[in-house]
């Protein structure tokens, strides 16, 4: 606020504090001070921001220009495959929760899988913007991956009439079994198709780490940092719950 403005906020408020006799001048400043407001408004929002950059251990700072724009980070080839890849790798986990409500009456699996569906389904939609921002398509080209060089590629899990599998996707055949379960029989390959296919996940993230200049984006460190705890944790629950044979048990 520059001087003019508080030298109108002071005569407002020593004005309004006067006695009755002065309500004329009370009234007349009142108008002409609240009309200056907005100029005093827009002045304040006219106020250029400054750009201040900490300098290094026993530096001092540095003030940018005032045209200095925020950048996002570099980011690697392995970086823009992995969240590509693992938008498909957790398309498939959310396809596999998809089929819970009508196969199993098990409580604890229903809980389990909802909890899966949403984490997934809420990182996809990360992992999309994430994408987004850089320019990069959500998907994986077939064109891209036509080396089969990508650090934990599996062959064995080559479909050549459709999309690639990441690691620990189940295969076609394994889905449609999983399809035809009901009951104790889905809750078990459920839970050890979902292991599988979290374990994957983790070999994502290594090769992810051992890729040389790959994750070194701050956002995308610890979002796989979150996925490969995340996935460790869920993984424990699950092969707690195949040893309790919670079909059997709490249906």
């Amino acid at each position: 606020m520059n001087s003019f403005c508080l030298r109108g906020q002071r005569k407002l408020e020593s004005v309004t504090g006067g006695g009755a006799w002065r309500s004329g001048l009370v009234a007349a400043s009142t108008l002409s001070l609240v009309f200056s407001l907005p100029v005093c408004a827009q002045q304040a929002d006219r106020v250029t921001p400054i750009v201040v950059q900490p300098g290094a251990p026993g530096q001092p700072t540095r003030t940018l220009p005032t045209t200095t724009r925020a950048t996002l980070p570099p980011r690697s080839a392995a970086d823009v495959q992995f969240m590509q890849g693992m938008i498909m790798h957790h398309a498939q986990a959310v396809e596999m929760t998809a089929l819970i409500e009508s196969h199993t009456e098990n409580k604890n699996l229903r809980l389990l899988g909802a909890r899966i569906s949403h984490s997934q389904s809420e990182e996809i939609r990360f992992m999309k913007r994430w994408l987004e921002a850089r320019g990069e398509p959500t998907e994986m080209s077939m064109p891209k991956m036509s080396g089969m060089d990508m650090p934990g590629m599996d062959m064995s899990t080559m479909n050549m009439k459709g999309p690639m599998l990441m690691p620990g996707m189940l295969t076609p055949k394994q889905m449609e079994a999983l399809g035809k379960a009901k009951a104790a029989e889905f809750d078990r390959l459920f839970l050890t198709g979902m292991i599988q296919h979290h374990n994957g996940a983790l070999i994502m993230v290594k090769d992810l780490f051992d890729t040389a200049g790959a994750g070194q984006d701050a956002v995308l460190f610890n979002f796989t940092t979150d996925i490969d705890s995340g996935q460790r944790a869920e993984i424990r629950i699950m092969q707690n719950m195949l040893r309790e044979k919670p079909s059997e048990e709490k249906q």
